[in-house]
C-alpha cells in the first residue's frame, strides 16, 4: 500500500549476485528506468518510482508498478473455461484493439521498445474491463543483464516451457524485431478465442495444436486476423498498427470515437452534466443526420435512436482508456516530461519510494472540476479544486477565497505553491473565473450574494 497516495502497488526487486557487475552498469539500468518512466498509455502497466540498493550484502533494483485489482488474462480464461462459459465476441474485440494499440505505442518509441514476453500471463485486467500490459522491462533488464536474477530460475525455466509457444521461430536469432510481438499477439488472440490451447501433458503446446485451434474458429475474419499474425515469416506479419484497421476488430465508428475522444480530452470547458443536459433539450423525433439515396429511399438518424444511458456509458468507457483512439494516433508517443525517478544523492539515503517534492511543476493540466459553497456568515467562500494532470494522476486541493480574491491571483498562487504549471496559469485562471461568476450568479437568484 503506497501511504502517502492511498492506492495499492506493486513491489518489485531485481537482484544481482555480483556487486562489481552491478556498479559497473548503475549508469546503464538508471538509463532504462528512466526511459521506462516514459511510457504512458493506458493499456501498458504504469511504473510509478524506481531507486537502486546496495544494502544488506546484496545489490537491487527496486521498482513500483501499479497493482491490476483482476489477476492475469490467463487466470480469467481458466476461470471462463472452468465456468463452462464462452469469450463474448465483443470483449475478444475490444481487448484486442486494447493490447494492438498498447503495442502499436511501443513500437513508434524511438528507439522502439520490444516487449518480447507478451503472454496471456503478463496480460492483466482491471475490474472496469481494462486491458493493461506488463512486463516491459523484463526483456530489457535479461538481454542487458544476464546475470539478474530476474526471478527464480526453476520457476523460469516451467514458465518457458509452458509458454514456448507464445514465442516467434526467430526469437532469440538476433533478428526479432516488433514482429516477435505480433506472433505473440496471435497466440494471445487465439488463446482468448479458444480459451485454452492445450500441452501434452508437460511439453511445449505444439504447431498442430495451434493450427487446430486456430481452423476451430467459426468466423473467417478471425481465422484470418489470428493467421495473418503467425506467419513463419516475420516479414509476412502485418504491424500492429495495421492491425488496428482489420475488419473484424472494427466496433465504433471513427468519427464517434474522435468526437467522444475530444469531448472528455476539453471536458475541463464544459459544465457539469452537460452531455444529460443537452440531450434532454432535443426533441426525440428530430432528424440529426440523413443518408440519401438516387436509386432507393434513404435513411433518417433521429435522436430517438441514441440512449443518453447508453452514451454516458460510452463515455465512461473512453475516458477509461477501454476504446484507444488508434486511428488519429500521433506517429510519436509524447514522453512524460515529469522526472519521477530519486536522483544519486537521494538513493543514497532513500527510505521511502516516494521522492522529494518538485520544486515546481512540470505536468500539464489536462481536466478541472470545482465546487464553490458559501459560508453561513456569507464573508467568504470554500474553494475545492480537483485536477487530473497528465500522468493521470489527480490534484485535489481546497481553501477559502475572499470577495477581493481574483481568478488570477488563485491561479498565481496555485504556481507559487508547485500545484500547477506556469503555463497552466492561463486556462486555471480563466476557468476559476467563469466558476466564480457562475457561484455569484447563482447566490444572487437565491438571495444568498455577498
Amino acid at each position: 500500500m503506497d501511504t502517502e497516495e492511498g492506492v495499492e502497488v506493486v513491489w518489485n526487486e531485481v537482484l544481482f549476485s555480483d556487486k562489481k557487475v552491478f556498479k559497473a552498469q548503475e549508469e546503464k539500468i538508471k538509463e532504462m528506468f528512466e526511459n521506462l518512466m516514459q511510457v504512458e498509455h493506458p493499456n501498458i502497466v504504469k511504473f510509478h518510482k524506481y531507486w537502486l540498493d546496495m544494502k544488506e550484502g546484496q545489490a537491487r533494483v527496486v521498482f513500483i508498478t501499479e497493482y491490476m485489482s483482476s489477476g492475469s488474462l490467463k487466470q480469467f480464461l481458466k476461470k471462463t473455461k472452468k465456468n463452462h462459459k464462452t469469450m463474448n465476441v465483443k470483449a475478444w474485440k475490444r481487448w484486442c484493439t486494447q493490447i494492438l494499440s498498447a503495442l502499436s505505442y511501443l513500437h513508434s518509441c524511438d528507439p522502439p521498445i520490444i516487449h518480447g514476453n507478451l503472454t496471456c500471463d503478463t496480460i492483466f485486467i482491471q475490474h472496469n474491463g481494462l486491458i493493461k500490459i506488463g512486463s516491459v522491462w523484463h526483456r530489457l533488464f535479461v538481454n542487458v543483464f544476464p546475470d539478474a536474477n530476474v526471478h527464480g530460475k526453476g520457476r523460469q525455466h516451467r514458465d518457458e516451457q509452458r509458454n514456448l509457444h507464445f514465442f516467434a521461430p526467430e526469437y532469440g536469432t538476433g533478428e526479432d524485431d516488433y514482429a516477435i510481438d505480433i506472433f505473440s499477439f496471435g497466440i494471445c488472440a487465439l488463446e482468448m478465442a479458444v480459451l485454452e490451447i492445450q500441452a501434452n501433458g508437460d511439453t511445449a503446446v505444439s504447431k498442430e495444436t495451434i493450427a487446430n485451434a486456430g481452423q476451430s474458429l467459426e468466423d473467417p475474419l478471425m481465422r484470418e486476423f489470428t493467421q495473418s499474425c503467425l506467419c513463419h515469416g516475420a516479414k509476412l506479419r502485418p504491424t500492429a498498427h495495421d492491425l488496428l484497421f482489420h475488419r473484424v476488430l472494427f466496433e465504433v465508428h471513427s468519427l464517434k470515437l474522435l468526437a467522444a475522444h475530444c469531448l472528455i480530452n476539453n471536458q475541463y470547458l464544459l459544465p457539469e452534466n452537460c452531455v444529460e443536459e443537452k440531450t434532454k433539450s432535443f426533441d426525440p423525433n428530430a432528424v440529426m443526420a440523413e443518408i440519401k439515396h438516387d436509386d432507393r429511399q434513404g435513411v433518417q438518424l433521429k435522436y430517438s435512436h441514441v440512449s443518453p444511458l447508453e452514451l454516458d456509458k460510452f463515455l465512461e468507457d473512453v475516458k477509461n482508456g477501454i476504446y484507444p483512439l488508434m486511428n488519429f494516433a500521433s506517429t510519436r508517443p509524447h514522453p512524460v516530461p515529469r522526472a519521477l525517478s530519486l536522483s544519486q544523492e537521494q538513493v543514497e539515503t532513500v527510505k521511502t519510494p516516494t521522492p522529494d517534492p518538485q520544486e515546481t511543476e512540470t505536468r500539464k493540466v489536462v481536466q478541472m472540476h470545482c465546487n464553490l459553497e458559501s459560508n453561513e456568515e456569507r464573508t467568504k467562500t470554500h474553494l475545492s479544486l480537483f485536477l487530473k494532470m497528465d500522468d493521470k494522476l489527480h490534484r485535489q486541493l481546497s481553501c477559502d477565497i475572499l470577495p477581493t480574491d481574483t481568478s488570477k491571483d488563485l491561479a498565481n498562487e496555485l504556481v507559487h505553491y508547485a500545484f500547477i504549471n506556469e503555463e497552466d496559469v492561463e486556462k486555471v485562471a480563466g476557468f476559476l473565473e467563469d466558476a466564480i461568476s457562475r457561484h455569484r450568479v447563482r447566490a444572487l437568484v437565491t438571495g444568498n450574494f455577498q
